[in-house]
């Protein structure tokens, strides 16, 4: 299954893109969607849209894992991340992919093992499950790959494999 994290943003978002099949995971492709500061918001979420709608395109993912948002001190920050959210989520929904949606800290408790994990531990224990060399950059980046991880962790759970039985038996 080809899985694409996305860390939803409307000035970077991060994306990464990561193979499982069952226990084996890889790493395929990871980077950023940026747009200018200097385009008007309307203008940024287009781009946006048509960036991702791209990825969609080029990466061809058969789920997309996107982080809830969480709110923070600056509410102003936070609506524009919610419209780029609801853009991303647009354009996967329009390019018919299957999206799953996951908190912080579900993302900390599958890749960690601890829902209230620090940022750097998430990004330590996601290079090592990938075998990478280093930490992936920029952090968008980073958050991204660990949301697609998640979601692939999610996705070989016993949970995940009852739930999957109980819809076959309906």
């Amino acid at each position: 299954m080809r899985i694409l994290g996305i860390d939803p943003g409307y000035a970077t978002t991060g994306f990464g893109l990561i193979l499982s099949d069952g226990p084996v995971l890889k790493l395929l492709q990871y980077g950023v969607v940026t747009t200018p500061k200097d385009l008007p918001f309307p203008k940024r979420l287009e781009m946006l849209f048509d960036d991702v709608t791209r990825l969609v395109e080029v990466t061809a993912p058969d789920a997309a894992a996107v982080e809830e948002l969480f709110w923070g001190h600056n509410i102003t920050t936070g609506i524009g991340v919610s419209h780029g959210r609801g853009v991303i989520l647009l354009a996967l929904t329009k390019a018919g992919v299957p999206i799953f949606e996951y908190t912080p800290m579900q993302v900390k408790q599958a890749v960690v093992g601890y829902g209230k994990a620090e940022k750097r531990q998430v990004m330590d224990m996601t290079r090592r499950l990938l075998h990478m060399e280093k930490v992936a950059r920029p952090d968008d980046a980073a958050d991204a790959i660990a949301i697609a991880l998640c979601h692939a962790r999610s996705q070989t759970s016993l949970l995940a494999k009852l739930q999957e039985n109980a819809g076959r038996q309906q």
